[in-house]
């Protein structure tokens, strides 16, 4: 049995999991990132923390995986841009492997959560299949035949940036009319707040203050029989389903598996949305269907796709 170390970089804390080749726990744990410092303390804190915890397992480690936020170079395990952690170009896998002694992979963090969930969460039924994270932002990854889809030196895969409605509202990207722009939670709550405005008798007021409204508010609202909240909830489907139906008729994945707060809703949000996205996908009706499912791993995710990408690398 091989055993590989799993890293979740975020700016607060590195998370850290030992997973043996048939995706098993052993152990993990998270210490804090301390971001303020140079890149080379903090790498160091990443592996040691790494053979700490495989020696608390009892096992040695055969490669490790890094998850990390921002622009990544996986070929060369370089973190060309990061801005939460302002890194520029910094050769994440030399330095982490220079202390651990193993070969160490780097990955963009969003794909790590897409190749956990297939490896061992919600898609581990499926060799094809898509994350979709609704965020802050509208992110995840895409994978093919259990390998990720990373698109020229790893800068593709950005399914919050196509167009769903041109002209359209302005994303944070430049561009106009992104599918993050109308499917986010960050949209998503824009919209509600947005409907309140235009309806100050709407039952919306009463659910929560303006400024506290979040991507569980007009659902709640909905669920009181409030037909401002239920047309934000209908529209925003709606826009899912364009992004969703999109990707379907790109890649014609086995599954798509949705995550992020709003996904809490469970069949309230997925029931309607798979009607959507059945009449939307190209081809014909019952050929090479897609299943729509809620990710399960949550926030260990990331980890679990790290040590898988040093797995197959």
């Amino acid at each position: 049995m091989k055993y590989y170390a799993g890293i979740d970089l975020g700016g607060t804390f590195i998370k850290c999991g030992i997973v043996d080749e048939t995706g098993k726990l052993l152990v993990k744990d998270k210490i804090p990132t301390k971001k303020e410092r140079p890149y080379e303390a903090v790498a160091k804190d990443m592996a040691n923390f790494a053979l700490k915890l495989a020696t608390q397992a009892g096992v040695k480690l055969s490669a490790a995986g890094i998850g990390s936020p921002g622009s990544i170079d996986s070929k060369n395990g370089i973190v060309v841009y990061n801005n939460n952690l302002k890194w520029d170009d910094v050769p994440l896998s030399d330095e982490v492997r220079a202390v651990l002694g193993v070969p160490v992979y780097v990955l963009n963090d969003a794909n790590a959560a897409a190749l956990g969930e297939q490896f061992c969460g919600a898609g581990n039924e499926y060799r094809d299949v898509i994350f979709v994270t609704l965020g802050t932002g509208v992110g995840g990854g895409i994978v093919i035949d259990g390998k990720l889809f990373e698109g020229n030196k790893s800068a593709g895969a950005e399914i919050g940036h196509a167009v769903i409605r041109m002209g359209g509202e302005k994303c944070t990207c430049g561009r106009k009319g992104c599918f993050e722009a109308y499917a986010s939670a960050t949209a998503l709550i824009r919209q509600t707040k947005r409907a309140m405005g235009k309806h100050p008798e709407s039952a919306l007021w009463g659910i929560c203050d303006f400024d506290k409204v979040d991507g569980k508010t007009a659902f709640d609202g909905m669920r009181a029989d409030d037909k401002t909240a239920a047309q934000v909830v209908k529209a925003y489907i709606g826009y899912l389903a364009e992004g969703i139906a999109n990707l379907c008729n790109e890649f014609r994945p086995e599954a798509i598996l949705l995550g992020g707060g709003v996904c809490a809703e469970g069949d309230t949000l997925l029931e309607p949305l798979k009607k959507l996205v059945g009449k939307m996908i190209y081809g014909k009706e019952g050929y090479a269907p897609v299943e729509l499912l809620t990710a399960s791993l949550g926030n260990d995710a990331g980890m679990f796709g790290a040590a898988r990408y040093a797995m197959i690398r």
